[in-house]
C-alpha cells in the first residue's frame, strides 16, 4: 500500500523511551529489575493521589471535564495566576505538540539547544518547521548567547529546558533576564521545567517570574516526575490568557483524563510526599555521587533527579551490559553523546545496586 508521506515527515527520528521493566523480562528472562533510565519517581505516585483516582473510578463512563477545571483552579491557587493562563495536557509532551501546531508554519525555525529533550524537535518537524539545533557549551550548559546569535528573520520559537535533559544544568534568573531583553519581540519562548522541584541552586531562573512581561514566555509543568504520576500522562502550561485560548481552539477536547485530573489535584494537596521525594533524590545524588568519587568515574553534578555518567567506552554497549544484571540505564549514543549514559536516583537499595552493578561492568 502507497502513501504520499511528506518529507519533513519522512525525516523524524522516532523517539525512543527507556526500556519497560516488563519488556527486560520477556526478552531476558531477568526479574527484580531496576530502572534508573526515564527520571521517574523512585517512591511511586503519592498515596493521597492513588485514593482520588480509587474515588474517580466509579465516574469511568463519563468524560472528563475538558477544561480540568478544579486542577485548572488548585494551580492557580498555588501559582498566583488567574485559571484563564492555564492549559492543561496530555503530559506537557501534549502542550509542546499544541504550541508547534499553534504558532509555527512550514518554513518557520525554531532554535533547539543540542542536545535536549528529543520531542522538541520531533513536533517542530511535524508542522513542516525547521529544527536549528543550537550546540551546548562544553560545560553542557545552555548559551544564551548562542541562541541570539542564531536567530534570524524565520525564528518564531525557541525551546529551552530548564533545568536541561540530559544534562541537568541550568540558565540562571539574570542570564535569562538579559536573554529576554536582548530577544526580538514577536518569538515565543518555551520553557521546559519539568524538573524544577529538584533544583538546588538558588539562582535557576523561574520562567514563571516572566509571564506578563514584554516577550512571550511558556512555561511547561508536569506531574510526571517529582509528582509520581507519569502513567497518568499529566501537565500544564503557564502563558499569557490570549496564547491559552488559541491552544484551547486546537486542542483535543478531553485530552486529560478524569483519573489523571483526580490524581493531579491530590498529588498538589500532599506537600509531604513532595518534600520526602525531593530529600529522597537529593540524598540519592549526593550518595551516588560519593561512590562514583571512590570508583574513580566521571560524572556531571546535576540540578535534576539524573545526571550522566561518563563511562569511558560505548555507551550501548555498556547499557546492554547492564541491562543484562537487571539494572537498566539509558544510553546517550542518540543524544550525541557516544560514552555517557543517564541514570536516575532510586530508593537507597536501587542506588547501591547501581553502583556495584556499574562497577561490575566497568
Amino acid at each position: 500500500m502507497f502513501f504520499k508521506i511528506p518529507e519533513y515527515i519522512q525525516s523524524i527520528e522516532p523517539y525512543k523511551p527507556g526500556k519497560p521493566i516488563d519488556e527486560l523480562a520477556r526478552e531476558y528472562g531477568i526479574q527484580h529489575a531496576i530502572k534508573l533510565a526515564s527520571n521517574e519517581n523512585p517512591l511511586g505516585p503519592s498515596p493521597k493521589a492513588v485514593q482520588a483516582i480509587g474515588f474517580a473510578l466509579s465516574n469511568l463512563h463519563r468524560y472528563p471535564d475538558g477544561r480540568g477545571h478544579d486542577l485548572t483552579v488548585k494551580l492557580s491557587s498555588r501559582l498566583g495566576f488567574p485559571p484563564d493562563h492555564f492549559v492543561l495536557g496530555n503530559g506537557s509532551d501534549d502542550l509542546i505538540g499544541m504550541l508547534t501546531r499553534a504558532l509555527l508554519q512550514p518554513g518557520d525555525e525554531a532554535l533547539i539547544p543540542t542536545p535536549s529533550f528529543l520531542m522538541y524537535e520531533i513536533d517542530v518537524r511535524s508542522v513542516g518547521a525547521i529544527p536549528v539545533r543550537v550546540p551546548l557549551r562544553p560545560s553542557l550548559e545552555i548559551c544564551a548567547d548562542d541562541l541570539l546569535e542564531r536567530v534570524s528573520s524565520r525564528t518564531r520559537m525557541i525551546f529551552i529546558c530548564n533545568p536541561n535533559n540530559p544534562t541537568g544544568t541550568v540558565i540562571s534568573r539574570n542570564i535569562f533576564k538579559m536573554f529576554l531583553k536582548n530577544l526580538q519581540p514577536g518569538i515565543v519562548v518555551v520553557v521546559d521545567e519539568a524538573y524544577m522541584e529538584f533544583v538546588r541552586d538558588p539562582d535557576c531562573a523561574s520562567s514563571m517570574e516572566f509571564i506578563h512581561g514584554d516577550r512571550p514566555v511558556v512555561s511547561l509543568r508536569t506531574f510526571s516526575k517529582a509528582y509520581g504520576l507519569a502513567g497518568l500522562r499529566i501537565g500544564y502550561g503557564v502563558m499569557a490568557p490570549e496564547l491559552a485560548g488559541i491552544l484551547h481552539r486546537i486542542r483535543q477536547p478531553f485530552n486529560t483524563s478524569l483519573l489523571a485530573q483526580a490524581g493531579a489535584v491530590a498529588a498538589l494537596e500532599d506537600e509531604a510526599f513532595l518534600n520526602k521525594t525531593v530529600q529522597t533524590v537529593h540524598e540519592g545524588l549526593d550518595y551516588l555521587y560519593t561512590e562514583l568519587k571512590r570508583l574513580g568515574v566521571r560524572y556531571f553534578p546535576t540540578q535534576a533527579n539524573f545526571f550522566l555518567i561518563d563511562a569511558g567506552r560505548n555507551a550501548d554497549n555498556v547499557f546492554e551490559d547492564m541491562l543484562k544484571k537487571g539494572v537498566i540505564v539509558r544510553s546517550m549514543i542518540s543524544y550525541g553523546y557516544p560514552e555517557y549514559i543517564r541514570v536516575n536516583t532510586g530508593v537507597p537499595a536501587e542506588n547501591k545496586r547501581l553502583i556495584e552493578t556499574l562497577e561490575q561492568v566497568l
